[in-house]
């Protein structure tokens, strides 16, 4: 599945990233702790958090993911923007909680396998 089929699927939020929109997705990584991250998220996969800051794209960009989902109606920083710009990351928002938005992405992934 690619990112902009997800961002379709659950009515997400495009901040910035536009040009990563095309990446195929392998699955996705639940955390709010960036060396967690930067230890255990894989390649190609999704990044569901409430961390805003530029730091997110770095870590982002060492693993290769494939997009940022933010939750809970939060917004990247505007530095944040910009990296995600010019790594073509798409950065995604949505209003739902971690929870909700993880377990729906979960059951999207999922279908058919």
């Amino acid at each position: 599945m690619k990112v902009f089929e997800i961002v379709e699927k659950l009515g997400l939020t495009i901040y910035s990233g536009q040009v990563g929109l095309d990446r195929e997705i392998s699955g996705a990584y639940v955390s709010d702790l960036l060396s967690d991250v930067m230890g255990n998220a894989r390649e190609g996969e999704v990044w569901i958090t409430l961390q805003v800051h530029q730091n997110v794209m770095a870590i982002a960009s060492l693993n290769d993911l494939a997009a940022v989902i933010l939750v809970n109606s939060h917004e990247p920083h505007e530095n944040t923007v910009g990296h995600s710009n010019k790594e073509n990351i798409p950065v995604l928002g949505t209003s739902l909680s971690t929870f909700e938005i993880a377990g729906r992405l979960h059951q999207i992934l999922n279908q058919g396998a």
